[in-house]
């Protein structure tokens, strides 16, 4: 109880803003709708997907990139409630509290990464309109994915956000850190399709990873391109569990020097 019920009472507070925050909603979830919408209806069917003999409609193609970006929105979003929290003095209050701070990283991430599966599990129930079929064990399998990519996003987040002290600083940080990431993970264009450097750059992206967690269940058992990507769910899966543990680690530590001020 010394752990849970912290852990639980920091990720009923990020529930709790995020229904008064209703902006929120707006930018993390409708600004990938329009972007899909907008990018995937202008380019439309002069899209074809390579290396497997079948064309693919870029709407289609970029249904899970635009998946990943609503999680990334979302998850990057929620890590701005702990420079709020340093500021309002909330967080102080919660570091001198007899409180480990496994808790305090495991609520905060929590929080975001409820919010960040809920909207992406929305966005999931749009495949159909594609014309992509889902079961509900695919769709069990892409939340399994969400899940993943939405926890160490989050800790990322979190991590980074303890050692900045201004709200503008790190949402500048977190653009050019993500975006690049996003858009080199095999979101807006396949890999086969870049130059030699660049497919390495997009091999060592860990967002990529994440995006064949998303991508490849959907077409599981049928004869539809299952994505550009030659890497295996299996190893995906393993990348994006290594990577929550980074990310958790990362997140525990950086409130190591914070913490020492604090009790002090």
């Amino acid at each position: 109880m010394s752990f849970l019920l912290p852990a639980l009472t920091l990720w009923e507070r990020e529930l709790r803003r995020f229904r008064r925050q209703h902006s929120r909603v707006i930018g993390a979830f409708g600004t990938p709708i329009v972007f899909w919408l907008l990018l995937g209806s202008g380019i439309g069917t002069s899209f074809r997907s390579s290396g497997t003999g079948q064309s693919m409609n870029y709407l289609e193609y970029f249904y899970p990139g635009t998946m990943l970006l609503v999680v990334l929105f979302t998850s990057i979003f929620s890590t701005f409630s702990v420079i709020e929290d340093r500021k309002e003095g909330f967080l102080q209050a919660v570091l001198v509290a007899p409180v480990s701070r496994l808790a305090i990283v495991f609520g905060k991430v929590l929080g975001g990464t409820t919010l960040a599966v809920l909207q992406g599990v929305i966005l999931l129930f749009l495949a159909p309109l594609l014309g992509v079929r889902i079961s509900f064990s695919k769709a069990l399998v892409v939340a399994l994915g969400l899940l993943l990519l939405s926890l160490w996003l989050t800790a990322a987040g979190f991590a980074i956000a303890w050692r900045i002290s201004s709200s503008s600083g790190f949402h500048g940080i977190m653009n050019l850190l993500l975006m690049p990431m996003w858009m080199l993970s095999g979101a807006l264009f396949p890999m086969e399709g870049a130059a030699g450097w660049l497919q390495w750059v997009m091999r060592a992206n860990p967002l990529t990873y994440a995006l064949i967690l998303l991508r490849e269940p959907l077409y599981w058992g049928t004869a539809a391109p299952a994505g550009p990507f030659a890497q295996s769910w299996e190893v995906s899966l393993i990348v994006n569990l290594v990577c929550c543990v980074v990310a958790t680690v990362a997140a525990v530590r950086a409130m190591e020097p914070v913490r020492g001020v604090a009790a002090a």
